[in-house]
């Protein structure tokens, strides 16, 4: 597969280095088209030892080859990696000031941008405007991660990792997935909350958030913007994915409902806590003598009927999803229709829990239920497809 690999003016582009290595190594043709400022970080003699190709900058040169044509027509893939606020806006903007610009104009392959750049300059109005347009377009604008910048700085604008980067642009000419979700906003919420007892010990459940993540990268896949309310999740982030780590059942509301405000779906996926301590001891909890420790616990707030009620936003689909065991009193189908009836939510998933299955590097096998109970769909293997199959219920209903 021919890449065409560029490469913008930001401290991350030794990163790029890393992913062209990953690309070449995986078989492809790489060319590496930087722009003239980005030299400055990385030069041309790294980028042709690595690639093994010639490199250039500018639309002057070798014009025979009408370079800023081709390279864009030929690509099967075009990859920008770092990104900078400067490349984003002239991009948005149709620029073709250098050869990587004007490459963009012309490639009919998909493209996917990975910024990078200190947490004001992407937070700021234009560059969130600049994305928007390019993501109306088709473009793939992956989210930046969350972490050390340059100096002292820490915060939203991080180059994601070389790896992260190659497997989300592999993947949209390999396993290409349906962009039903383009242009939609999601918020996923995944993981297990926790509820403090005291300094060390907590209340909490087995959720590890892998069918979470795998819903957060099934639908930034689909081309919609995800952000991922995670709680307590040890995974790496998904690339092109907004992560906002929490703790609490308390923290989890807050989160998902700040971002809720603006979603077109909602999918609760997270083990909220049902219960938690009245009060947390601020010192460790010792042994007393007696035997035995009596807690008492008050409800937690129903997050997912809070949000089926509300309503954030018009239109919105709201998700739920219910682990469930049978017992004496119904079976695992059985407590779940009657929760979806109970929670209000558009859709219920169920999946039964325990016996090693559910929880983990398992596979999943669910049950999707509309609000009434009536089943609207089974998906079972591994997580991915599991998250695929909710998210192909999902289209429907927003259809």
């Amino acid at each position: 597969m021919r890449i065409l690999l560029g490469v913008g003016a930001g401290i991350a582009a030794y990163k790029s280095a890393l992913l062209l290595r990953l690309l070449t190594e995986s078989g492809h043709e790489v060319r590496v088209v930087p722009t003239r400022a980005s030299l400055a970080f990385v030069g041309t003699a790294t980028w042709e030892a690595l690639s093994g190709r010639p490199v250039t900058t500018e639309v002057f040169e070798n014009v025979p080859e009408v370079e800023h044509v081709r390279l864009g027509k030929e690509a099967d893939l075009v990859v920008v990696a770092p990104a900078t606020a400067d490349l984003l806006a002239r991009a948005a903007t149709g620029r073709a000031d250098d050869l990587l610009t004007a490459a963009l104009l012309t490639a009919r392959c998909p493209v996917l941008l990975a910024p990078a750049m200190h947490t004001e300059m992407w937070e700021h109005p234009a560059t969130q405007a600049n994305v928007a347009t390019l993501r109306s377009r088709g473009v793939h604008v992956l989210e930046p991660a969350v972490g050390r910048l340059t100096g002292a700085d820490s915060g939203a604008g991080r180059l994601p990792e070389p790896e992260e980067i190659a497997a989300a642009a592999l993947a949209l000419v390999e396993d290409p997935a349906p962009q039903d979700l383009a242009g939609r906003r999601v918020v996923v919420s995944a993981g297990g909350t926790r509820e403090p007892l005291d300094p060390v010990r907590f209340l909490g459940n087995r959720s590890t958030g892998r069918q979470g993540y795998a819903l957060a990268r099934a639908a930034a896949a689909r081309g919609a913007h995800v952000t991922l309310v995670a709680a307590n999740v040890t995974l790496p982030d998904p690339p092109g994915v907004l992560v906002v780590p929490v703790e609490t059942t308390a923290e989890l509301r807050a989160g998902v409902r700040e971002h809720a405000a603006t979603a077109d779906v909602v999918v609760m996926a997270a083990a909220v806590a049902d219960y938690r301590p009245a009060r947390a001891a601020q010192e460790k909890l010792k042994k007393d003598g007696s035997g035995g420790l009596t807690l008492d616990l008050v409800q937690n707030p129903d997050v997912l009927a809070e949000l089926s009620r509300d309503r954030l936003r018009a239109g919105q689909v709201v998700v739920g999803f219910a682990a469930e065991t049978g017992d004496a009193t119904g079976s695992v189908l059985e407590h779940g229709r009657a929760k979806a009836r109970r929670k209000g939510a558009d859709l219920l998933v169920v999946n039964a829990v325990g016996g090693g299955r559910g929880f983990g590097e398992v596979g999943n096998d669910v049950v999707v239920l509309a609000g009434d109970g009536t089943e609207v769909a089974r998906s079972t293997g591994s997580k991915d497809d599991v998250a695929h199959g909710v998210w192909d219920a999902v289209v429907e209903r927003l259809a």
